[in-house]
């Protein structure tokens, strides 16, 4: 492979991540067929994570690694890039320094966005190359599966519902023996948690929209992509962990209130700008769940909800997991 070239940038946001990000690296770069350069937005995590990153790049020689600030690089040139935000701002705010970086050098057409608690297949990024083929196309998506249970799909693309906000990720947790992955005109958008945008959508569409902190972000990306049209890629396999630093739901937890709340918050921003008629039904929806989840006596994730769907302060159990610079991204209104 020619070195001078690079397939494909790859837009990583960490934040706590030091268990499990050198084994997100380790899979990236054994990837087979396709070049790329990666650049990693550390969001101000107060563990080990960036230590993790730069033993990592210091064993790993024969790439080059590049650290800087966020706002002190304009392009990403070397293999690896570490960017330290002063401030966790949120997945949207990361992902959008790390796109701003790569976007820069004019050659890359490819942008995959991939969750510091992915491990990829060595042919995954080939495949999504083979798939983008002249890169008329918004985003393109595979599937993800559970990395402790790689027998069962986490996501093989979700829906929306235009009546309630909720979001379904299509086969979430049949086998992948059972699972037949949907046509791309069958899904709403792509989990962001293995995305690849074009250069065609990042150029019409732009960048994420930053104020949902975390969940949403990706639906409303997607829904804003107008004609271009979404990409299903079945061979393009994510192994996933999920929710290790929010406290999201998988096939074996129910999510916590930090995660509860950021969701139903989110899910009233989104339905007021895409189906603001329904807004109503959506809360209805929320405090159906909210009962629901005081029935079960979980009565500070029932809270959580609440205050999420009528945008009341947020619990104290959810504020205090954020310091005051990353509350004042995390709690702002709405744009």
């Amino acid at each position: 492979m020619d070195s001078a070239r690079v397939d494909m940038g790859v837009a990583v946001v960490a934040f706590q991540s030091a268990d499990f990000i050198g084994g997100c690296l380790d899979s990236l770069f054994a990837s087979v067929g396709a070049r790329l350069r990666v650049v990693l937005v550390d969001n101000a995590s107060t563990d080990d994570t960036v230590g993790a990153i730069r033993r990592w790049a210091q064993a790993h020689g024969n790439l080059s690694f590049a650290e800087a600030t966020v706002g002190e690089l304009t392009c990403a040139t070397a293999d690896l890039t570490l960017l330290r935000s002063p401030v966790n701002g949120g997945f949207a705010y990361a992902t959008n320094r790390a796109l701003e970086a790569l976007h820069a050098d004019a050659a890359l057409g490819l942008f995959w966005l991939v969750n510091p608690d992915c491990e990829v297949l060595p042919d995954t990024a080939a495949q999504f190359l083979a798939a983008a083929g002249d890169g008329e196309f918004g985003l393109m998506g595979g599937r993800v599966v559970y990395l402790s249970r790689p027998d069962l799909v986490q996501t093989d693309g979700g829906r929306v519902s235009r009546a309630t906000g909720v979001v379904t990720s299509v086969n979430l947790s049949r086998t992948v023996a059972e699972a037949q992955m949907p046509a791309a005109s069958e899904i709403d958008y792509i989990t962001g948690a293995s995305c690849v945008a074009s250069r065609r959508f990042l150029d019409t569409v732009g960048l994420m929209r930053e104020d949902y902190f975390i969940y949403y972000e990706e639906v409303d990306w997607a829904l804003r992509r107008g004609t271009l049209a979404l990409r299903q890629v079945p061979g393009a396999v994510v192994l996933h962990h999920g929710g290790t630093t929010t406290g999201a739901g998988s096939f074996d937890r129910r999510p916590n209130p930090f995660s509860n709340y950021f969701n139903y918050r989110n899910r009233i921003r989104f339905m007021r700008r895409f189906a603001p008629l329904a807004v109503p039904m959506a809360i209805a929806y929320g405090l159906a769940k909210a009962v629901q989840l005081a029935l079960m006596g979980a009565f500070a994730e029932s809270w959580s909800v609440i205050a999420g769907l009528l945008s009341l302060p947020p619990p104290t159990a959810v504020r205090d997991r954020l310091d005051p610079a990353a509350r004042a991204h995390a709690f702002g209104t709405a744009g």
